[in-house]
Order: C-alpha cells, then sequence, then structure tokens
C-alpha cells in the first residue's frame, strides 16, 4: 500500500479518543483555513483510491485550496506550516492488544512536528481494517471527505466541542434517523437483525436491505432521505479488532450515529440490534 504509518494512542474507554496532548486546539482550526490542502495520493498503480479522491475532491472541496501530491512529497511538505495535508495512513492503537491495524482518511496540518502522529490532527475517520479490499468503502468517499469539510466548518465556529470523544458528539443526530429511510447491506447485519421485519421489533424507523450500487446511487443525487451504514472491521479475516459503525447522510454527509464494539468471541463483526436500540431512544 505504501501507506504512511500512525500510531495514535486511543483511550480504550472511549469511542475514538485522542489523548490531551494530541488534541487539536481551537487556533489550529483557526490556521487551517489559511493553508492549502495537499491531498495525498497513494502509489498503488492498481488502486482505485487516486481516482476516486480526486473526483470527490475536485467536485466538494470548496474550503481550502487544493493540491493533489505523492507520497515523497508529502514527506517533504509537512514541515510546512502554509500546508495542511488529507491522507490516508494506517493506524494502530497504543495500549491495544489486538495489534490490529485500520486504514484511516486524516486531515493533518503541517508543522515542525517530527513524528507524523503528532502533528495536528483536525478529523480522522476510518476506512477499513487493513486487509480488507477497498471496495468495502471507495464508493462513500465523497461522503466521507464532504463530512471532513463540513466539521472543520462546525468546530472551527464552536471550538468548545473540542473533546477526546468529539465524534461522539454526533451522535446527539440519532433521533433524526426516523426521519429518514436506512440504507442497509444485509451481510452487514447481525443475524437478529438481518431483515426488515426483525428490525421492525425494536426499531421504528424506515429501514431498506439494499445493495452497494443502491448506496452509491444515494451518494451520488445527494438524496437527503437516505442515511446508508459505514461499517469498518475486520470482516472474514477473523482477527480481534473494533468494528466501527457510522450512520452518514447521502445528501447531508452529516454523522447520524458513531460507535464500536470489539470483535472477538460470539461479539459479530455486524452492526447489532443493541444498535437499533440506540437508535429507536
Amino acid at each position: 500500500m505504501n501507506r504512511i504509518i500512525i500510531t495514535i494512542a486511543i483511550c480504550l474507554a472511549g469511542i475514538l479518543s485522542f489523548p490531551q496532548e494530541h488534541l487539536p486546539s481551537a487556533s489550529d482550526y483557526n490556521r487551517f483555513h489559511n493553508t492549502k490542502t495537499l491531498v495525498v495520493l497513494e502509489d498503488n498503480l492498481f488502486s482505485d483510491f487516486n481516482d476516486k479522491i480526486k473526483e470527490a475532491v475536485k467536485q466538494n472541496w470548496t474550503i481550502t485550496k487544493y493540491e493533489f501530491i505523492s507520497n515523497a512529497e508529502f514527506e517533504k511538505q509537512r514541515f510546512n506550516p502554509k500546508y495542511s495535508f488529507l491522507v490516508t495512513s494506517i493506524v494502530t492503537f497504543n495500549k491495544d492488544k489486538t495489534k490490529a491495524k485500520y486504514n484511516f482518511l486524516s486531515l493533518l496540518l503541517g508543522g515542525q512536528a517530527n513524528v507524523i502522529g503528532d502533528m495536528p490532527d483536525l478529523c480522522s475517520i476510518p476506512l477499513s481494517y487493513v486487509r480488507v479490499d477497498e471496495e468495502s468503502y471507495i464508493y462513500k468517499l465523497t461522503s466521507l471527505v464532504l463530512f471532513m469539510q463540513n466539521h472543520i466548518a462546525l468546530v472551527t465556529k464552536n471550538p468548545d466541542i473540542i473533546s477526546e470523544n468529539i465524534l461522539k458528539y454526533y451522535n446527539k443526530n440519532s433521533s433524526e434517523t426516523k426521519d429518514k429511510t436506512l440504507y442497509l447491506l444485509k451481510n452487514e447485519m447481525d443475524d437478529d437483525v438481518n431483515s426488515a421485519t426483525k428490525i421492525r421489533k425494536i426499531y421504528p424507523g424506515k429501514v431498506k436491505l439494499v445493495e452497494a450500487n443502491e448506496i452509491e446511487e444515494a451518494i451520488r443525487n445527494k438524496n437527503n432521505d437516505i442515511i446508508f451504514l459505514h461499517k469498518v472491521g475486520p470482516e472474514k479475516t477473523k482477527n480481534k479488532a473494533r468494528c466501527f459503525k457510522i450512520l452518514v447522510g447521502a445528501g447531508d454527509s452529516k454523522f447520524y450515529y458513531f460507535d464500536y464494539h470489539m470483535v472477538k468471541g460470539k461479539q459479530t463483526d455486524r452492526f447489532l440490534g443493541s444498535d437499533f436500540k440506540k437508535l429507536a431512544k
């Protein structure tokens, strides 16, 4: 993959929790708006990532000027405070006995940090478990890039929401899911919630089990009536790891739900009945 490897310290009790010394500041978010964002392309010639990220940025990125660069150029430019960087990275979690690795999309600020993991991280979103094919997330990149842009604008205006569990902030939107239709892949649902009938017993909102191309179409059409699931887990590798669960608006790219559970024992790498119960509250 030739991706950058970043080790992020995580508080295991939190959802996506950065330690206090790594929290970005309000001034970091303000400085970002005066940077040029360098979008780091991957070296893998057989990946569709570069085409998809170029398309997502060209069509939607308006918050800063931008340019596409290589990994080698990133290593040269990352010390320059005039730049910010939209980059994929392999992330591991300190104090995590599973040693699982994940692909993240991160928005970093350039500066004097010697270690990449110490660069101010304005927003990071899990894309996939490292051994999982990019097809599981590549068609969702437009929504994830737009979320990051909207997130930066939100935090810039409301710096008081900066916290160790900043993505947990979006769970306040979970009650709105009942006003829209959830587009879900059946193979991402746990056995007790893998049909509309089973789901209806614990969740009153609209649900439709669909194929990936239907989610992609909803994103392309910016359908404001649709929310889709972005699930990140070890899939069929059977490794112990986190299963991240994010509900994203196809039209507004807003996060409506963010949580994770550990995949081990009988706990499956899927969206759970307990997740629907949280949404039903």
